[in-house]
């Protein structure tokens, strides 16, 4: 089986539309996304990949088109019904987003608590043995202003597939770190690809992050998608907004803003 072809789409967005006032964020988007790959999203600060990540799981709803997960619209699903689809989703924010009064391992066991009715001790052996994926089982006790900027992250990713999600949505996940621990968290977004077999969305503007981790790589520009294809074919592209994009060079309506 072609892993593109539409038996193995878990999302799509048809025709989707979203404004903030008289911005325009997506523009008519149309994106599927096929199990077990990992897509990379790129473009410009502000162009609506963090807006896209929030249409997938539900966060943010669409102007117009559709969102469907495993077939089901999920735009149109009432809040609560949205929470049961939004389980199979673990989701990495930018900051990671953990709480400053809990533990690590309080952390992780958080959306355990929340959604099912185990037992806490085995609650806390499953928050075990998700810090144990990530590396982290050792800062389990530890309050997250003890912890670095990359365990921070790793936490968050702990508690991301403390559900065992079918997706992982990662926004931004190296921004903040050095090369060093922004190459950990890549090699996780492989490690969990290959051992919990998840489908991964990653939004990033670091090119080295994309280039390492991406099966498929997309850039959203103005609302719309100019871009769709594999590390080599993004790296050989001629399209000159895309190469300004991934070798990091302002363009020339950069330069005159500045006069240069």
């Amino acid at each position: 089986m072609n892993v593109n072809d539409n038996n193995n789409t878990i999302i799509e967005l048809k025709n989707v539309r979203k404004s903030f006032g008289s911005l325009v964020v997506l523009d008519d988007v149309n994106l599927k996304i096929y199990r077990g790959q990992t897509t990379v999203i790129i473009g410009e600060s502000g162009t609506g990949k963090s807006v896209l990540l929030k249409h997938i799981v539900g966060l943010i709803r669409p102007d117009a088109g559709s969102v469907f997960f495993e077939g089901e619209n999920i735009a149109k699903l009432s809040e609560r019904a949205l929470m049961t689809v939004r389980t199979k989703f673990g989701f990495l924010f930018q900051g990671g987003a953990l709480f400053d009064s809990m533990s690590a391992i309080d952390n992780v066991a958080f959306p355990l608590r929340e959604h099912t009715d185990m037992d806490d001790d085995i609650i806390l052996k499953v928050a075990i043995d998700k810090l144990r994926l990530v590396g982290l089982e050792h800062v389990a006790k530890q309050m997250p202003a003890s912890l670095s900027g990359g365990q921070k992250k790793r936490v968050a990713l702990a508690r991301a597939i403390a559900l065992n999600p079918q997706v992982i949505l990662y926004d931004e996940p190296t921004t903040g770190l050095d090369p060093i621990r922004s190459d950990v968290i890549n090699e996780l977004i492989l490690k969990l690809k290959r051992q919990l077999e998840v489908t991964s969305i990653v939004v990033t503007h670091d090119m080295k992050s994309a280039y390492k981790v991406a099966d498929r790589i997309l850039m959203l520009y103005k609302g719309k998608f100019i871009f769709d294809g594999t590390v080599e074919q993004i790296k050989n592209s001629t399209d000159e907004r895309i190469q300004q994009f991934i070798t990091g060079q302002a363009g020339q309506e950069e330069l005159k803003l500045l006069k240069i």
